[in-house]
């Protein structure tokens, strides 16, 4: 149920044009950033789709790498979570609310449920370190990748 595109999308959110259709969701279009230092942004977003997740997103390379996270997010950093990486987002997303009208992807209410800075501690094979500081979520978490069997 694609339109025409208006113009390719930038490097890195050509998935997530692809799966949308702009002029019938509130969703923003695709937009990249240059990638920056300083505060970096991360979001958690209540998403009542088929079934309640939530996404998690961190900025980096000028886009929202994002995760779908089935049981939430979890307060404790020692709880563990399993995330399923998904398409990356515009940095615009990190801001989004609203109602995705059903026949589109991801029909269903996005709602914020935190949001801050995030900062990376370390970087080893496979794992990623990171110190987040939300409303909510804060502390030092552990992003580790698991390749499929």
């Amino acid at each position: 149920m694609r339109t025409k595109k208006s113009s390719p999308a930038p490097r890195g959110l050509e998935e997530y044009q692809a799966k949308r259709t702009f002029e019938s969701t509130p969703e923003p279009p695709p937009a990249a950033v240059s990638a920056r230092s300083g505060p970096l942004l991360f979001v958690v977003q209540q998403h009542a789709a088929r079934r309640l997740h939530y996404d998690f997103r961190i900025e980096a390379e000028g886009v929202l790498k994002s995760w779908a996270v089935p049981k939430g997010p979890s307060l404790n950093p020692a709880d563990k979570r399993l995330a399923i990486r998904t398409e990356d987002h515009p940095i615009e997303y990190a801001t989004f609310t609203g109602s995705i009208p059903e026949g589109n992807y991801g029909a269903g209410e996005v709602r914020m449920f935190d949001t801050g800075t995030y900062e990376i501690v370390e970087r080893e094979g496979k794992k990623l370190t990171v110190r987040l500081e939300g409303e909510r979520v804060r502390g030092i978490y552990h992003l580790v990748h698991f390749e499929d069997q």
